[in-house]
C-alpha cells in the first residue's frame, strides 16, 4: 500500500479507513490499539477495553496517534515479534527503510496505559512526523492543560492524564495536540513513549515515592519482552507452530488482570455492507472465554487456563441460575446499548453496548461445564469452581428443556446445539471425575437430555437438525464431536457430510443459511465453524481433508496475522470485529487436536 507523493504533511487522508487485513493490533490485556499501515493509530479505548476511546479514527471519530516518514513515495510492511504482541512497522522509503518497534508496554494495570514505539533507522538516515491529538469520549473532547514540564508533554481532561516523552522539540498542532519531527541517523534509533492513566492512577512520584523509572523506555522495553516470554509456551509441537503462538498471543494480550477475556477489542465493524448488524464485541462472553480456556487446556495446563477458571467461577459464584452470558472485563454489568454520533466504519454503524447481556444461552452453562471438565484433566479444578460445578450442573438440571437463544443469539427456540453442548460437557465431567459422588447423577443428566434432543430434534435421514423446529443444518452441531466429547456415530457423520454439503463454499465454512438467501449474501463465513469442521473431520479419520480445512481456515488472515469473526469468501475480505479472540482459540485448538497423530478418543477432554 502507498501514499500518494501528492498528499501533504500530516494529511486528513491517513485516517481513512482501511480493509480491515491491513490493521495491526497491540494490547497488554487491559486495553488494545489498532494501528493502519502509515503508523496511524486509529483505535484506543482508556483505560480499559470497554472504556470511551481516545483515538476513534477507526469508527469515524477523532483522534489519533501518527508515526510515520515525512517521504511520501514508501510501501508499508511489519511483523510481530514471535510469540508476542510487539510488532515493527517497517517503510521502504525512495531514500532508506525505516521501523516503528510498537507495543503496549507490560505487565499493565487496568488504570495506567503505556505505548511505547521506537523509531529506528535501518538503512539511511531516517526522517519520521508524528501527531499526537488524543480525544477522549469517542473523539467528542480534547485534552486540555497542555505543557511542557521539563522533556515531559503533559495534558489532562476527562478524567485521564497524558505524558508524553521523547519529543521536547514538538509543539501545538494547530488542530489540536502535539506534532513534530524527527531524524534518526542512519543504525540509531529513538524513543517515543506515551502514558495515560486515570486521575486515581497516580504514580509513585504522585504518592511521594522515588520513581526510577519514569517513563524510562529501556525499562519498559525490558520488563514487557519478559512478560512476553513469561506468558506464551513453546508451541513448535504444533503444525503451523508459530500461527500457533502468535493465536495464543492474540489471547494473552486480550486477557485482563481480572482474568476476563475481550471476545474483541473493537465496536461496530460490519460483518457485511448495510445489513445492520454492528455489535460491541469489547466484553466478555463466557462462551468465548470457555473456548480459549479450553483450547489452551488441549495443549497444557498454562495460564490462560487458569484464568479463564478464575473469571468464570467468580461470576458463576456470585451469579448463580442468574448467570448472564456477557460481563465486562473487569466482571461488571454490560449496558444496554446505545448510538454514537459517528460516520462509522464503511457501511457500518457505531453503537456501545450489547443486548446479548440479558438472554438465556443454555449452551453458556453448558460450555462452562466443559471448561471444568477440561481443567479438571490438568488437576485445575480448585475447591470454588467445584463448588461453581454444583451450580452450574443445578441450573442445566432445572432449565435445559426451556427454549434459548443460543450460542448465535438469535431468537428463543429449542437449539439442537445448546442441549448437545450440555450432554458433552456433563459426560466429559463424569469421564474426568468418576469418583466424585456426583458423576453418576450428571451421566443419568445427560442421558436424559440426548434422549429427549434425539426425539426432537434427529432428522428422518439421520443427521441433526439445529433446531426442533428447523431441519436445515447448523455448523454449530459438530463443536462437541469435534472435540472428542461426544462418541464419533453415524448420526455425527451424517451431520458432517450435511453441513460440508450445504454450508460450505470453496473451502469456507457458513454458520447457517439465512432464510431462502443464497450463502454470502447476508454475511461471511465463519471462520471459527471452518476449524470446526477441520476437528470434526480429524475425528471422523480423514486427517488429510482435515488439514485442509485447517489450512484453508488459515488463509483468511492479513499481513498482521489477525482473523475477524468472519470471511467474505468472494472479496477475499474480512468482516466483523478485530481480532475475534474465538477464532484465534479455535485454530490453536484445531492445531493441537491435528497434531495428536490421530483421532483423540470421545470423552477426551
Amino acid at each position: 500500500m502507498m501514499r500518494t507523493a501528492a498528499s501533504s504533511s500530516l494529511s486528513p487522508v491517513l485516517s481513512k479507513p482501511w480493509v480491515l487485513r491491513d490493521y495491526a493490533f497491540l494490547a497488554d490485556g487491559e486495553r488494545g490499539a489498532v494501528i493502519g499501515p502509515h503508523g496511524e493509530v486509529v483505535w484506543l479505548c482508556a483505560p480499559r477495553w470497554d472504556s470511551d476511546a481516545v483515538f476513534s479514527a477507526l469508527i469515524g471519530g477523532g483522534g489519533e496517534y501518527l508515526v510515520s516518514p515525512e517521504d511520501d513515495w514508501h510501501v508499508w510492511g511489519g511483523s510481530y515479534e514471535d510469540g508476542t504482541l510487539i510488532r515493527a512497522s517497517r517503510w521502504v522509503t525512495a531514500s532508506g527503510i525505516v521501523e516503528c518497534r510498537e507495543a503496549l508496554a507490560m505487565p499493565a494495570t487496568p488504570d495506567r496505559l503505556v505505548l511505547l514505539r521506537r523509531v529506528r533507522a535501518v538503512r539511511g538516515d531516517a526522517h519520521v512526523e508524528f501527531l499526537l491529538d488524543p480525544r477522549p469520549g469517542f473523539g467528542r473532547q480534547a485534552m486540555g492543560d497542555l505543557r511542557r514540564e521539563g522533556e515531559l508533554w503533559c495534558a489532562s481532561g476527562a478524567g485521564l492524564r497524558l505524558r508524553f516523552a521523547g519529543a521536547a522539540h514538538a509543539g501545538p498542532a494547530p488542530g489540536g495536540g502535539l506534532r513534530g519531527h524527527l531524524t534518526v541517523p542512519d543504525g540509531t534509533a529513538r524513543d517515543l513513549v506515551l502514558e495515560i492513566r486515570t486521575d486515581r492512577a497516580g504514580t509513585s512520584q504522585d504518592r511521594g515515592e522515588p520513581d526510577p523509572d519514569v517513563l524510562d523506555p529501556d525499562v519498559l522495553w525490558r520488563r514487557t519482552e519478559q512478560a512476553w516470554r513469561r506468558a506464551v509456551p513453546d508451541c513448535h509441537d504444533l503444525p503451523a507452530s508459530r500461527d500457533a503462538r502468535h493465536a495464543y498471543a492474540v489471547l494473552t494480550g486480550l486477557t485482563s488482570s481480572s482474568g476476563g477475556m475481550a471476545a474483541a477489542a473493537t465496536t461496530s465493524l460490519p460483518e457485511r455492507a448495510d445489513v445492520g448488524r454492528n455489535y460491541d464485541y469489547r466484553y466478555t462472553w463466557l462462551r468465548d472465554q470457555a473456548y480459549a480456556g479450553i483450547a489452551v487446556a488441549a495443549h497444557g495446563a498454562h495460564p490462560l487456563l487458569d484464568n479463564a477458571v478464575r473469571f468464570v467461577t467468580a461470576r458463576v459464584l456470585e451469579d448463580g441460575e442468574a448467570l448472564r452470558p456477557i460481563y465486562t472485563v473487569g466482571g461488571g454489568r454490560v449496558p444496554e446499548p446505545s448510538v454514537l454520533p459517528l460516520p462509522g466504519y464503511p457501511s457500518g454503524g457505531d453503537r456501545v453496548g450489547n443486548q446479548a447481556a440479558e438472554q438465556f444461552q443454555l449452551d453458556t452453562f453448558a460450555e462452562t461445564l466443559q471448561l471444568y471438565a477440561a481443567a479438571a484433566r490438568h488437576d485445575r479444578l480448585d475447591g470454588e469452581a467445584r463448588r461453581a460445578v454444583d451450580v452450574v450442573v443445578r441450573a442445566v438440571e432445572r432449565h435445559w428443556q426451556q427454549p434459548d437463544a443460543g450460542l448465535w443469539e438469535l431468537e428463543k427456540r429449542w437449539w439442537t446445539h445448546s442441549r448437545l453442548s450440555a450432554v458433552a460437557g456433563l459426560r466429559a465431567l463424569a469421564a474426568q471425575l468418576p469418583q466424585d459422588p456426583a458423576a453418576e447423577r450428571w451421566r443419568e443428566l445427560a442421558e436424559a437430555v440426548l434422549r429427549e434432543t434425539r426425539r426432537r430434534c434427529l432428522r428422518p435421514d439421520g443427521a441433526w437438525a439445529r433446531a426442533e423446529d428447523d431441519e436445515k443444518p447448523d455448523a454449530a452441531l459438530l463443536i462437541p464431536f469435534a472435540r472428542g466429547l461426544l462418541t464419533f456415530d453415524d448420526t455425527f457423520a451424517r451431520t458432517r457430510r450435511l453441513v460440508e454439503s450445504e454450508l460450505a463454499v470453496d473451502g469456507f465454512v457458513y454458520r447457517f443459511q439465512h432464510d431462502n438467501r443464497p450463502l454470502g449474501q447476508d454475511e461471511g463465513a465463519f471462520l471459527l465453524c471452518g476449524f470446526v469442521m477441520a476437528m470434526a473431520t480429524h475425528q471422523e479419520g480423514d486427517h488429510l481433508a482435515a488439514h485442509r480445512w485447517f489450512e484453508r481456515g488459515r488463509s483468511a488472515y492479513g499481513p498482521a496475522g489477525l482473523f475477524s469473526e468472519e470471511y467474505d469468501v468472494q472479496q477475499r475480505q474480512l468482516r466483523g470485529n478485530l481480532p475475534q479472540a474465538f477464532v484465534h482459540a479455535a485454530l490453536l485448538e484445531s492445531a493441537v487436536r491435528l497434531g495428536s497423530g490421530g483421532a483423540r478418543p470421545a470423552l477426551g477432554g
